[in-house]
């Protein structure tokens, strides 16, 4: 199923910047697109192969292996909807409903995991809480825009922030401090102290940023401020931990630790949208070039072996991983110019990300073959 996962948020990557480039397609179809169709059913999936790990526990029950390919039709509704005005109605609400069902159940499994946890779980497994949490929140921000019209354009400023800040935010930090340091195949000691310290700041910063968009700009600035502070202490500590492999052309590291570097510098920058010199469509497809791809792409480099042959590792996933990090930082430096240059607003530069992203997919499609 995750390795599917992986394939469906490739074609989604891809039907978004062919959306981006025919230029017909609403911001809103582009974003739900990448979003909804694309990396919340991976980020799903990859979370029910973290969450037993992080509270070692028994693999995802079956039922719960299919929940990600609901919030993959969910997500496909979503996208429909902004593409056929005629679906719209009926669409965003089967997809609401839906994606708020499966959001739920799984706060609820990952809460029930926690709980019969052996010991004490990793402090990561909160950070999937909290972003679960946060999505649920977006949804239901949807929810409430068919009952208070006059609130639609703050409410859908608040769905947004949760969304990018808070679901996908979340998630990559409290994942990131773990992948990483695995992808380098060296230990973080003070992974777990730092998750348990940064998760309240990281979580206030979502809220306080998400509100402040939606209300009131200032609160928008301290929540960004205190949102930097923890990808600032994560990347500072990958810097006295692991120069040596962040540095390197190939690998997921180096594509992880770029992914990190990407998110802190759309935060500085989220500021100008904040101040209107950044419109808000080019912000978005700035998130999904400059962020969501070299994160997919250093995440799936090294998960991607491992879901397609689980068990003991072997020559086959040491080269699978070299393949699929071979000029990671190459890639992942075009998917950062890229989304650079659109963030301000020249559309062109997302053929750049597209042959990124070709090339990636080729690369998957090579290990596929060889499995």
């Amino acid at each position: 199923m995750l390795p599917f996962l992986v394939a469906s948020s490739g074609a989604a990557f891809a039907a978004a910047l062919a959306l981006i480039l025919g230029g017909g397609a609403s911001p809103a179809a582009v974003a739900h697109t990448a979003f909804a169709a694309g990396v919340m059913p991976l980020i799903f999936g990859a979370m029910l192969h973290f969450v037993p790990v992080l509270t070692r526990g028994r693999p995802a029950e079956a039922r719960m292996q299919a929940l990600p390919l609901g919030m993959l039709a969910a997500g496909v509704a979503a996208a429909a909807a902004f593409l056929l005005p005629e679906f719209f109605i009926a669409g965003i609400r089967l997809a609401v409903l839906a994606g708020l069902t499966f959001t739920l159940a799984m706060a609820l499994w990952i809460v029930r995991r926690g709980r019969a946890a052996l010991g004490a779980p990793h402090p990561g497994l909160y950070w999937y809480l909290a972003a679960v949490l946060c999505l649920a929140l977006a949804l239901a921000a949807v929810l409430a825009m068919e009952f208070l019209p006059a609130q639609r354009a703050a409410l859908r400023l608040f769905h947004l922030h949760l969304n990018t800040l808070g679901f996908i935010g979340l998630t990559a930090l409290g994942t990131l401090a773990v992948l990483l340091p695995t992808a380098a195949a060296q230990p973080d000691p003070d992974a777990a102290k730092r998750l348990r310290r940064d998760l309240p700041l990281a979580v206030a910063g979502v809220l306080l940023s998400a509100a402040g968009a939606a209300l009131w700009r200032p609160l928008a600035y301290a929540g960004l401020l205190l949102l930097l502070l923890p990808g600032v202490s994560l990347g500072t500590a990958w810097v006295v931990r692991f120069p040596r492999q962040i540095l390197r052309l190939h690998g997921a590291a180096p594509s992880l630790a770029l992914a990190l570097a990407d998110l802190l510098l759309l935060l500085f920058a989220s500021v100008l949208h904040a101040q209107q010199r950044l419109t808000g469509a080019d912000a978005v497809v700035g998130f999904i070039l400059a962020f969501l791809l070299p994160l997919v792409s250093g995440a799936v480099s090294q998960l991607l072996p491992l879901w397609l042959r689980p068990g003991v590792q072997t020559d086959w996933h040491r080269t699978a991983r070299e393949t699929l990090g071979r000029f990671a930082v190459l890639r992942g430096l075009t998917f950062v110019a890229a989304g650079g240059m659109a963030a301000f607003g020249w559309r062109p530069a997302v053929w750049l990300a597209a042959a990124g992203l070709a090339f990636f997919i080729m690369q998957v499609l090579r290990v596929a073959a060889r499995r």
